[in-house]
């Protein structure tokens, strides 16, 4: 893009579809694959509507102010920051959970797991449940928040993992319903941190192995903590 086309850009008054169309196009010949999807999301976001409600202003024009600010978190996707880092936001079976870089972004996959453990418990057991290396505390806010009577502990070694997971209990309204323990399960002292008796244990911890790393996408090695993907020295530490 010449300097030229970029100034004639900022000049123009864009509305939501024209900004969406061009944004899109963009993208994908940048070769990002959902590159629509994601520009909805991100105008979304600027405009605190969801993205039915693009639909319903398609002809709107955005302000300068509004324009500027997706303009900055476009920058940052084009960056490979992943899309839910860039929002500060994902959704995890059925919660809304804050994210950044300090936590691991939670994956679909996981979502098996838990149902998994909630087919396995019934609708509404007296269980305790622990989670070890919790992260953002998507695994055990879930299950907490589907098990009223449930006893749930959340786990993680990195203390500012578990700032973000104490803030998505608060988002969702579980913060009476889980206790955050910063534990090492390596470490003598675990049982003694976390408690003992649980019912069920359940993780999703690292297990990448060192060498395998550098391979993975940017959007995972330049943003993601690599100590809640790699598992020192095989993959094999917590198996």
């Amino acid at each position: 893009m010449t300097a030229a086309a970029t100034q004639a850009q900022s000049k123009q008054i864009w509305t939501v579809v024209e900004l969406i169309r061009w944004t899109a196009n963009y993208l994908k010949e940048k070769g990002f694959g959902d590159a629509r999807l994601e520009v909805e999301r991100l105008l979304a976001h600027v405009l605190g509507c969801d993205r039915v409600g693009l639909y319903l202003q398609f002809d709107r024009p955005l302000t300068p102010e509004e324009l500027a600010r997706f303009k900055a978190l476009l920058k940052r996707r084009l960056a490979h920051e992943p899309l839910q880092y860039v929002l500060g936001e994902t959704e995890f079976h059925g919660l809304r959970l804050r994210v950044d870089r300090r936590v691991l972004i939670p994956r679909p996959e996981t979502e098996q797991l838990v149902d998994v453990c909630l087919e396995i418990f019934g609708p509404d057991p007296r269980a305790r449940v622990l989670d070890v290396g919790t992260g953002s505390g998507n695994i055990v806010l879930a299950l907490a928040g589907s098990w009223p009577k449930a006893e749930c502990v959340g786990a993680d070694i990195s203390a500012e993992a578990l700032a973000v997971a104490e803030e998505n209990a608060r988002l969702n309204g579980l913060e009476d319903r889980v206790r955050f323990v910063r534990a090492d399960l390596f470490s003598q002292d675990f049982a003694d941190r976390v408690g003992r008796g649980f019912d069920l244990v359940v993780s999703n911890p690292p297990y990448v192995r060192p060498d395998e790393w550098e391979g993975l996408q940017l959007e995972i090695t330049q943003y993601e903590p690599r100590e809640a993907l790699v598992a020192e020295p095989d993959g094999l530490a917590f198996y």
